[in-house]
Parts: structure tokens; sequence; C-alpha cells
């Protein structure tokens, strides 16, 4: 019978395995790097917003505080925005004639809030709740970033499950005095597993991991 494959064949089965395998991995390179990417968590995506706020100006440069605007963070699941009439009580005095500031303006006169773009977002079918957290230690900053150096804002943690899980599997690294909770500024002590230990025990913080947490 004669022979059906030349000689060649073994060698080229052979790079067609290692050929398929290179590719694989690849792939799956690939697919990691796009899914850990902007394009997919849109972590330090910038959002075209009504008017082009500036938190680096106004936190960092003026020293507001986070209160001032996210007025029911400490009381209620949601952080708040700012009704016009909270922008309206520095810019009825200062920038009246701003360009920038026109929306702000016209919605103060016309009664209609203005339509920011949601920057931090969760699926609807997560549940969080803002106060829990400002109230137990877990400073702004530890999810929202340095929103002080932010002269627009963006999302700064991928806000994934597994990244809430890294602090939920040990609060004792993130959380710090509730007095510390809105300060930009705040740097953790060193040995802050054993002084965050002692703050879990003092707010009675508890590493809360059973899915009903989040998923009710």
């Amino acid at each position: 019978m004669a022979q059906l494959f030349p000689p060649a064949a073994n060698s080229f089965s052979k790079a067609g395995l290692i050929g398929l395998v290179v590719l694989v991995f690849a792939a799956t390179a690939v697919y990691a790097l796009l899914y850990r990417s902007p394009y997919v968590d849109e972590k330090r995506v910038v959002r075209e917003q009504p008017v082009p706020f500036s938190h680096q100006h106004h936190v960092g440069d003026l020293g507001l505080d986070c209160r001032f605007c996210h007025a029911s963070v400490e009381k209620s699941s949601f952080a708040g925005i700012p009704p016009v009439s909270t922008c309206m009580t520095c810019h009825s005095q200062l920038f009246t004639d701003s360009a920038l500031l026109q929306p702000v303006r016209e919605a103060a006169g016309n009664g209609r809030p203005l339509k920011w773009v949601r920057v931090n977002g969760l699926p609807q079918f997560v549940y969080f709740d803002h106060s829990i957290h400002v109230n137990k230690g877990v400073g702004c900053a530890t999810c929202h970033g340095p929103v002080d150096k932010m002269p627009l804002t963006w999302r700064e943690s991928s806000l994934e499950m597994r990244w809430c899980l890294s602090c939920h599997e040990h609060p004792e690294n993130f959380v710090r005095p509730p007095a510390e909770v809105f300060a930009m500024d705040y740097r953790p002590p060193s040995g802050q597993s054993a002084f965050g230990r002692r703050l879990m025990l003092e707010n009675h913080v508890h590493s809360r991991m059973d899915c009903a947490t989040c998923h009710r």
C-alpha cells in the first residue's frame, strides 16, 4: 500500500499542535488584559458631564468637606447628588458670568435639576449602603480614590465583586478612625493590621462574607 503522508507530515502535525497551544494561551492572555482594561471596567475613564466639575478645585484647593455636597452619605444608602441650590450657595456670588456655569444658572432659574452622568455605579442585583461603610470607618478615598486630585471625576476602582471581597475578607487592612473617614490626606499608621483590628473591636466591625450581605 502506498504511503499516504510524506515524512514531513510529522513535523507539520507537531508544529500545528504547538501552534494551537500557543494560540490558546495567547487568546487567554488577550482576554485577561481586555477584561481588566478601562474598556470593560471603565477605570480612569472621564465621563462628559453637563458641567466640568472639578473635585481637585473644590476639595483639594478649597478644602470643601465631602458632606457639603453629598449630604446624605452618613445616613443613607445613597451618598446624594447635590441640588443646584447647593451649587448656588457659592456661585450666586462667585463666577456669576462664567460660561461653564451657564447650565447651573439655567437649572436654578427653571427649577430643573442637572442630569449628571453617573461615574460609580453597581448592578441592580447588588445592595450597597454608604452609611454603614462610612460609620464603620471606611474612608471615601478607599473606594473613590484621591478625588481631591481629580480635575474631572473618574472611577478609581473596578467595583467588581473580587475587589469588594478583598476588603470584606480583611477589613482590618482598610478601616480608619470614623473621624478620619472624610480626610483626603489620611495615612494609615505603621502596623495597620493590629491598629485595624483594634478599630474593628471599638466600632463593632465584622467581616461579612455571606452572600446575602450584598445580594438581597
